[in-house]
């Protein structure tokens, strides 16, 4: 063994066993708090991590250095996983951290469906067994004027239902420009496959024509299916049939069209200053035998699909076996109906619904949250024009005028970022140029003295 390697070793040996450090003060504090087990497990981690900085070439820590890393390992592991985080990325919709914030009558109604038993799936008239989602359903068809409606778990599984349940066996024609693929693998060729249907491409990636899906319409076609490109724009030498045209050709052929709207926008967003999106209701008054969309983008409720619709199509959704796997919880089937119902009034929801709240805010309101930040935190801290981004998948290729006050730190910009996210909240901002940018796009304003505590933490 050479010297090195002889000096290394006595080192590591160096380091006291866990029965000892068990027998110290700093350990009998923590068993007060925590199992005999849980503590012995947090002073192995705190001996392994000295281990591997030891072969690194750190010097040995001293006891007292180890219990209190041990101390900090198991008070991090009684904290909670999920935790809440102050987006500061500029991404208002941004899929790693929740997307949409609720409005206070969602929370609310999340509290209230939480205390204890709820009226889930029981008809309080008769007493009897009732339909879950009653409410939402009422409030999607009155919102988009469907003939019924449907709230399954998330959007893709919408398609995935609606798909099973009306082409299942046979084929669906779709438009080679709209085969895409939304964050997290969810390809559109896929869930047709896994819907138990065939897939048919018609038209190029930059131009379908309605007469392509006039020709491949055969004894096999099951369902015609438009798709938002949601997350791109293809721009220059296009086309594309227009909704109203291919509700035709379903009608003239008896056939369904399905129309996939990704994020789906229950408002014109042009009223808020920014580029329109396609609304559920546009869809059913084409004709549209099933429509599919989120709950959690831009409509700014819980995590949900949503399918509005014929009578006839929902029926044969909700019949489906598929339907009770994909089911919505009682929690957020309460804020969502508590989102829907500010929907009634939109003035009501562009004030009370955060996303639409952020979309709808100017120029000179960001700009006094930028500076109320910066005035927080002192000396060093500049503001910067920045783009925000929708996310989601929602407005692609359309950036929103946005703030962003930059921060430098002697630490650097890596570890002054990891420092943020460590904080209770998580703040989570961006690295540009060896500073951290945070945007006060999707902040409250309540959140910027959280971001100032934050950054002052140290």
């Amino acid at each position: 063994m050479g010297t090195a390697e002889s000096g290394l070793q006595e080192k590591l040996r160096g380091l006291p066993p866990v029965e000892r450090l068990l027998h110290r003060p700093e350990a009998r504090a923590m068993l007060l708090a925590a199992s005999r087990e849980a503590v012995r497990d947090a002073l192995r981690a705190a001996l392994d991590a000295a281990r591997t900085a030891i072969r690194g070439g750190a010097p040995v820590p001293a006891e007292a250095a180890l219990l209190a890393d041990a101390a900090g390992r198991l008070a991090a592991s009684r904290q909670p996983a999920l935790r809440r985080a102050i987006n500061a990325t500029g991404i208002m919709l941004h899929t790693n951290l929740g997307r949409a914030p609720l409005a206070e009558e969602a929370l609310a109604a999340i509290a209230e469906a939480s205390l204890g038993a709820s009226n889930l799936e029981l008809d309080i008239e008769t007493g009897r067994r009732g339909g879950r989602g009653g409410a939402v359903a009422e409030l999607l068809r009155v919102l988009t004027g469907a003939e019924a409606a449907l709230a399954v778990n998330n959007n893709a599984g919408a398609v995935l239902l609606a798909l099973s349940a009306l082409a299942a066996g046979g084929e669906v024609i779709v438009s080679r420009g709209e085969l895409v693929e939304i964050g997290g693998g969810f390809r559109i060729p896929e869930v047709i496959s896994q819907g138990g249907a065939r897939l048919v491409e018609v038209g190029t990636t930059n131009r379908t024509r309605l007469a392509d899906y006039r020709a491949a319409i055969g004894p096999a076609t099951r369902a015609l299916l438009r798709v938002h490109p949601s997350n791109f724009r293809v721009t220059g030498f296009t086309e594309g049939p227009d909704l109203a045209g291919l509700g035709a050709l379903a009608r003239e052929a008896g056939l369904p069209l399905v129309d996939d709207l990704g994020s789906g926008a229950l408002i014109d967003l042009r009223r808020l200053g920014r580029p329109p999106e396609p609304m559920p209701a546009a869809s059913i008054a084409a004709g549209a035998a099933l429509v599919a969309f989120s709950g959690d983008k831009l409509l700014g409720g819980p995590q949900a699909g949503l399918l509005v619709g014929s009578a006839a199509a929902i029926a044969a959704a909700g019949r489906h076996p598929l339907a009770r796997a994909l089911r919505i919880d009682k929690l957020s089937l309460a804020a969502l109906e508590a989102t829907l119902r500010l929907y009634r009034d939109p003035e009501r929801a562009i004030a009370s619904i955060p996303v639409l709240r952020m979309l709808a805010q100017d120029e000179a309101a960001l700009l006094a949250r930028a500076e109320g930040l910066r005035a927080m935190l002192g000396e060093g801290a500049v503001i910067l024009p920045s783009t925000a981004h929708a996310g989601g998948g929602a407005l692609p290729g359309g950036g929103m005028a946005s703030f962003a006050v930059a921060v430098a730190a002697a630490e650097g910009a890596e570890l002054l970022a990891r420092r943020l996210r460590a904080h209770r909240p998580a703040v989570v901002g961006r690295i540009a140029e060896g500073r951290v940018l945070l945007d006060v796009f999707a902040v409250a304003d309540a959140e910027v003295a959280e971001i100032a505590a934050a950054v002052a933490a140290g």
